[in-house]
C-alpha cells in the first residue's frame, strides 16, 4: 500500500507558470503590493468572499495577525491582555506579544474545541478593561460564531481579531467563513494548509478602511512616500508568491470537495471511544483530521503503530499554549482543564488532496487495531485508563505513604509553600509532600472571581516573590501578573482579579518546584475524609477526576480548604433578638454572593423598579464594609441613607502608630489596643485601605464627611426595635456575618465521625495552628491554615491584647503562620527519623 503522510503540501507548480513568472520579470515589480498581489486580492475577494469587503495579501499569517491586533488596539493596548483559547498555535500568542499585549489563554469547549464561551465571559468580567482584545481561533478550520464576538466587542469594549489560519475553504452560507466580518479575519497560505502556496497570509474584513490601514502598516507604515505615518513593518507578499496564490484559486473548490469526502468517511468509521468535532453545517477546511483518543490511551504507541503501517500521525496542539515554556513566562495563565485533557489525548490523522474515502477507511481500521493492541497491553500490565494526577506519580490502588499531605492548593495551601520557599525550606518540605487540590491548578482558587479590592497593598502581595531565594520564583517579578499588581501601588488595595493572576502564576511555579524536589501535586482531586488508623497514620480518601476513590497515607496533614458562608447558619442567626430569616422574609442574600463578579448586578435586579431602594447590610466584619463599598461603586440608584450598616462592635480603623492616630484626632484606643511588636493601633481589629477609608468617613475623623448614602446603626441589644424595623423595611438584606471553615471530615480508626471544635462554631485551630477536636484536644499531626481557620496571632507574632476574633490575611499565612507550621512539620519529621 502507498504511504499516507500526515501532511502532503500541494502548492501550484512553479514549473507550470512560465508565462506568469516572465510577466513578473517584465514588470520589474517584485514586491511592494505589486500588480500580481493586487490581482490576487481582488480575485480572492470575489471567489472566496462573494465580493464582500476587502482583502490584503501578506507575507505570512503571523505578520497578518500582528498588524491586525496592533491596529485594532492602538497605542492604548500596550500592557493589556489578549484573550485567546489555549488550544491554538503558538503564533497566536506570539502575534499578540509582538503587538504589545499579554497573552491570556482560556479554556476550550469540550465539544467543538474552540474557545469556551463561559470561560471567555468569566475572564472578560474578571479583568474588565485589562483585556484589550479577543483573538479567537477557528479550531482546525471549523467556523465559529462571529455574531457572538460582535456582541462581545460591543458589550465589553474590546477589539476582535480572528485567527482563522486553517479556514480558507471553510464555507458558511455559501461563502468562505468570515466573509464581510466587521473585524479582521486572518488566514494562512502556508504550504501545509489546504490553501497551500508556500508561505503567505490573507487578511479579510468587511470594512475596506481597515484593510487600507493594514496595507499601510504592512509597508513599514509608509502613509506618504518614504514617510512612516503609523506603526508598521514589512509584511508584504512577494509577487512570485502572489502568482502561486492566484493559481491556487483555480481548482481549489474541487480539491476542497475531495477533502470533504475524506472527512465524511473519517467521521463515519471512527473507532468506538474516539471523538472529533461536530460535523459542519456546510464545509470545514481540514489540513488533517483531528481525533480525541479514549481516556488513558498511550498516544505515542498509537502513532508508532500507525507508522508501522505507513500512516503518518501527529498531535496538534500538544503542548497547548499554556503548556509551552515561553508562553508560560509571559502570559497570564488560568486553569484550562478541558484543553489540558485534549492536549494529552488529541491525535492528528492524515487528510491530503490526494486521499480518497478508501484511504480514510484504511486509516480508521489501522487506528482501531492499534487501540485494541494498546488496551490489551494495558490490561496485561494490570492497569486501566490513567486518571489525571497533575504533577507527580499516577495514582494506583495501593495507598502511598507521605510525610505530609496538604489538603487545598488555593491561597492558604500555596501560602504554606511560599513560607517554606522564602525560608529556603521548600526542597526539604517537598520531599515526602503531596498537595491535593480539587481544582485544575494550584494558585488563587476562587479568589480571582471576586469583584472587589484587597485590604492589603500591592507591595504586600509582591513580597511573596520579591528578592526570593528560589530563582524561578524570583523571576515572577517580571511576569505580567506581577506588573498588573504593581500598577496598583498607589491605590487603596488591589483588585482581587489581579491578585488572582499573581497567585495563579506563583502556584504554577511552586507546583513545578515541589514536583522537581520529589513531591506530588494532585490537581483535580478532592479529599473526602481522613481516618486515623491504628498505625497512627492518617488515611486520606481522595476522589479523582474519574470519580473513583483511592487512599493516600501520611504522618501529618495540613487542612487548607478555605472558608464559606453556610446557608444553614441563617436559620439560627438572630438580629436584635429576632431570627434574621424572619425579619428579612425572603429578601436575604449573603455577602459572599454580592462580592463575587456579577454580585452587584444581582442586587441591581433585586431593587429594579424601586424609586428609593433600601439595603440593609448586617455585620461588622471586613466583608460587611467591603460590601457597603461595593454597593456604593455599583451605580445603583441610592439616595440618602439608602444603605444601612448594622453592627454590634465598634468600628475600628487601623493606624500605623498611636501618634498617627492622635494626629488625626482619633483617640478611641488604649494600651491594650496597640500591638507591642509593631506599635500599630488596632493591628488585627482595624479596617484597612478602602474599608478603613469608609470607616473614617463614617466616624467623621479629622474632618472627613460621611457618605450621605450610608447610615450606620450599632445594634444595642435584643430589644433594639430600630434595628428590627430597619431590616424589615429593607428591599434587600445582606448578611455579612463572616466565614466558617470548610473543614475536612475526620474519622476515628473504627470509621465513626471524629467531630471538630469548628463543627460547633469554635475556632478550627489552636494557638499553635493545630486542628482541635470537639473535646478541645489537638488532633495529632494535623494543622490548619487559611480563611476562617480561627488562628489568633500571639507572642512574637504580635497583635493587640484586646483583639477578639480571628486573623485572616495572605501575608500572615505566607510568613509567620505558614513558617510556624512548616517548622513544626519538619520538626515532626526529624522526631520520626530519630
Amino acid at each position: 500500500m502507498r504511504p499516507l503522510p500526515l501532511i502532503a503540501p500541494d502548492p501550484p507548480r512553479l514549473s507550470d507558470m512560465g508565462d506568469a513568472l516572465r510577466r513578473v520579470e517584465a514588470s520589474g515589480v517584485f514586491t511592494n503590493h505589486g500588480p500580481e498581489a493586487r490581482g490576487f486580492e481582488a480575485a480572492a475577494t470575489q471567489a472566496l468572499f462573494g465580493g464582500r469587503g476587502a482583502t490584503l495579501a501578506v507575507a505570512n499569517a503571523t505578520l497578518g495577525l500582528t498588524i491586525a491586533i496592533a491596529d485594532a488596539v492602538g497605542t492604548g493596548g500596550r500592557g493589556r491582555m489578549a484573550l485567546m483559547p489555549a488550544l491554538t498555535f503558538a503564533a497566536t500568542a506570539q502575534a499578540a506579544w509582538w503587538a504589545g499585549l499579554v497573552p491570556l489563554p482560556c479554556d476550550v469547549d469540550p465539544d467543538d474545541w474552540a474557545a469556551c464561551a463561559r470561560a471567555e465571559e468569566t475572564l472578560l468580567r474578571r479583568h474588565g478593561s485589562g483585556i484589550a482584545a479577543i483573538v479567537p481561533y477557528a479550531a482546525f478550520g471549523r467556523a465559529i460564531d462571529l455574531d457572538r464576538y460582535r456582541f462581545l466587542a460591543a458589550r465589553h469594549g474590546v477589539a476582535v481579531v480572528v485567527d482563522a489560519a486553517a479556514s480558507l475553504g471553510t464555507r458558511v452560507d455559501g461563502t468562505n467563513f468570515g466573509a464581510g466580518a466587521p473585524f479582521p479575519i486572518v488566514f494562512s497560505m502556508h504550504a501545509t494548509k489546504p490553501f497551500a502556496v508556500a508561505e503567505g497570509g490573507l487578511v479579510h474584513c468587511g470594512e475596506p478602511a481597515t484593510i487600507a490601514r493594514l496595507r499601510t502598516m504592512a509597508g513599514f507604515g509608509f502613509g506618504r512616500p518614504r514617510e512612516a505615518t503609523m506603526p508598521g513593518l514589512n509584511a508584504k507578499l512577494p509577487e512570485v508568491l502572489a502568482v502561486m496564490a492566484r493559481a491556487k484559486l483555480d481548482g481549489f473548490e474541487d480539491a476542497m470537495a475531495r477533502r470533504e469526502t475524506v472527512a465524511v468517511a473519517y467521521r463515519a468509521t471512527l473507532p468506538a471511544g474516539c471523538a472529533t468535532q461536530p460535523a459542519p453545517a456546510e464545509r470545514q477546511a481540514l489540513g488533517f483530521f483531528p481525533v480525541r483518543l479514549p481516556e488513558g490511551t498511550d498516544r505515542d504507541a498509537i502513532v508508532a503503530a500507525l507508522a508501522a503501517e505507513e500512516i503518518g500521525a501527529g498531535a496538534y496542539f500538544s503542548p497547548h499554549l499554556g503548556e509551552q515554556q515561553w508562553v508560560r513566562s509571559v502570559a497570564c495563565l488560568t486553569p484550562t482543564p478541558v484543553a489540558d485533557d485534549l492536549s494529552r489525548r488529541i491525535l492528528s490523522l492524515p487528510l491530503t488532496d490526494a486521499m480518497t474515502a478508501a484511504d480514510a477507511h484504511r486509516v480508521t481500521a489501522a487506528l482501531a487495531r492499534a487501540l485494541t493492541a494498546c488496551a490489551s497491553i494495558a490490561r496485561g500490565r494490570g492497569r486501566g485508563p490513567r486518571g489525571r494526577s497533575g504533577l507527580g506519580a499516577p495514582v494506583s490502588g495501593r495507598p502511598m505513604i507521605h510525610d505530609t499531605i496538604v489538603i487545598g492548593g488555593g491561597p492558604a495551601g500555596t501560602a504554606l509553600l511560599t513560607a517554606a520557599a522564602k525560608a529556603g525550606l521548600l526542597p526539604a518540605l517537598a520531599r515526602g509532600l503531596a498537595i491535593v487540590e480539587r481544582g485544575p491548578a494550584l494558585g488563587a482558587g476562587t479568589l480571582g472571581g471576586y469583584a472587589i479590592t484587597s485590604d492589603s497593598s500591592a507591595d504586600t502581595f509582591l513580597t511573596a516573590i520579591a528578592d526570593h531565594p528560589q530563582a524561578e520564583i524570583a523571576a515572577l517579578a517580571d511576569h505580567p501578573a506581577a506588573h498588573r499588581v504593581a500598577a496598583h501601588r498607589a491605590s487603596l488595595g488591589v483588585p482581587l482579579t489581579a491578585v488572582g493572576g499573581l497567585l495563579d502564576a506563583l502556584g504554577d511555579r511552586l507546583a513545578q518546584v515541589v514536583a522537581a524536589q520529589g513531591g506530588t501535586v494532585l490537581t483535580g482531586h478532592e479529599a473526602v475524609s481522613a481516618r486515623r488508623g491504628g498505625d497512627g497514620l492518617w488515611h486520606v480518601r481522595l476522589r479523582g477526576p474519574d470519580g473513583r476513590d483511592h487512599v493516600r497515607v501520611a504522618r501529618s496533614l495540613v487542612v487548607a480548604t478555605g472558608g464559606h458562608q453556610p446557608i444553614d447558619r441563617l436559620t439560627t442567626q438572630r438580629i436584635a433578638g429576632v431570627p434574621i430569616a424572619d425579619l428579612a422574609d425572603g429578601r436575604l442574600v449573603q455577602s459572599d454572593a454580592v462580592l463575587k463578579l456579577g454580585g452587584t448586578d444581582m442586587i441591581a435586579d433585586l431593587v429594579a423598579g424601586r424609586r428609593n431602594p433600601r439595603i440593609a447590610v448586617v455585620g461588622g466584619s471586613t466583608s460587611a464594609l467591603t460590601t457597603v463599598a461595593a454597593l456604593l461603586k455599583a451605580g445603583l440608584p441610592l439616595g440618602a441613607g439608602a444603605v444601612t450598616l448594622l453592627h454590634r462592635r465598634p468600628l475600628r480603623p487601623f493606624y500605623p502608630s498611636a501618634a498617627a492616630a492622635r494626629a488625626e484626632g482619633f483617640t478611641d484606643f488604649g494600651p491594650d489596643d496597640i500591638c507591642p511588636i509593631s506599635g500599630f493601633v488596632y493591628r488585627l481589629a482595624g479596617f484597612r485601605l478602602e474599608a478603613r477609608d469608609l470607616v473614617l468617613r463614617m466616624l467623621a475623623v479629622d474632618g472627613r464627611v460621611p457618605d450621605p448614602r450610608v447610615a450606620v446603626h450599632r445594634i444595642a441589644g435584643d430589644n433594639d426595635t430600630v434595628a428590627q424595623a430597619t431590616v424589615r423595611a429593607a428591599d434587600v438584606v445582606i448578611a455579612a456575618l463572616g466565614y466558617r471553615p470548610r473543614a475536612l471530615a475526620f474519622e476515628r480508626a473504627d470509621g465513626t465521625p471524629l467531630p471538630l471544635a469548628a463543627d460547633s462554631g469554635a475556632a478550627m485551630v489552636d494557638r499553635d495552628g493545630c486542628v482541635v477536636g470537639a473535646d478541645g484536644i489537638a488532633l495529632p499531626g494535623v494543622y490548619g491554615i487559611g480563611l476562617a481557620a480561627g488562628f489568633v496571632p500571639w507572642g512574637r507574632l504580635g497583635g493587640e491584647a484586646s483583639f477578639r476574633g480571628q486573623a485572616n490575611g495572605l501575608w500572615l499565612w505566607q510568613n509567620d503562620v505558614g513558617r510556624m507550621i512548616v517548622d513544626r512539620l519538619l520538626a515532626d519529621r526529624a522526631a520520626v527519623a530519630a
